[in-house]
């Protein structure tokens, strides 16, 4: 049973990290936002699983709150947005996906290294699951540093905060983790909320719903 619960936990973490690098791939908006809410499902199974091995219930609201808001909510909402404002949806990025994908190697490399050695006394579970958190939180800044576009900027801020919570989640005995991961969905979706305002006051000179109504023409 340990076995397979080691086998599992690494395998679902592992897939956080190739999803991470499916991220860094990505060119369009639609395309990363739905890359991200397929690792917002996996974080929550990764989660869950987390939860029964460790037979903590607390675990299963984090699980909860990353497979609604992240992967259903929040990529929704920032589809239509999109949609709606008609927002540029191809991604600029600084570095080509060849340098950027080499630099993300390096990282999950250095992560690993780092990583294992500084939790050398530390569970062999939590050892690796922390190791692969780091890779994810690394790949999810390269992320933000790469990408001129401020929707995958935010995009790559969420993806960070699942690399937190998978690491709070692999280290045992971290009952924080539920209130951690509110904190950050409740400030992420004031960024989302931020950045568009902003969007909307750089387009039409105001955010003020009257102004926007006769910029459309319906008021005179």
């Amino acid at each position: 049973m340990h076995s397979l619960a080691f086998d599992i936990s690494h395998s679902l973490a592992g897939i956080l990290v190739l999803i991470s690098f499916m991220m860094l791939y990505q060119d369009r908006l639609y395309s990363l936002l739905n890359v991200f809410a397929l690792h917002a499902v996996v974080l929550a199974a990764a989660v869950t699983w987390q939860a029964m091995i460790q037979n903590a219930p607390h675990l299963y609201v984090t699980a909860a709150i990353a497979l609604v808001f992240k992967a259903i909510v929040i990529p929704v909402a920032l589809h239509r947005i999109i949609r709606q404002l008609g927002i540029h949806r191809d991604i600029e990025t600084v570095f080509g996906i060849g340098p950027t994908m080499l630099a993300g190697m390096g990282l999950v490399a250095l992560s690993m290294v780092i990583m294992l050695r500084v939790t050398a006394e530390a569970d062999a579970l939590a050892r690796e699951d922390l190791a692969f958190a780091l890779s994810v939180v690394l790949l999810s800044l390269l992320v933000m540093v790469t990408r001129r576009n401020a929707v995958s900027q935010v995009v790559g801020f969420m993806s960070l905060e699942n690399g937190l919570v998978l690491a709070a989640t692999g280290a045992k005995g971290m009952p924080l983790v539920v209130e951690i991961s509110v904190a950050f969905s409740v400030l992420i979706a004031f960024i989302v909320i931020g950045i568009f305002l902003f969007r909307i006051r750089e387009r039409f000179d105001s955010v003020d719903v009257d102004d926007l109504d006769r910029s459309r023409g319906e008021r005179g």
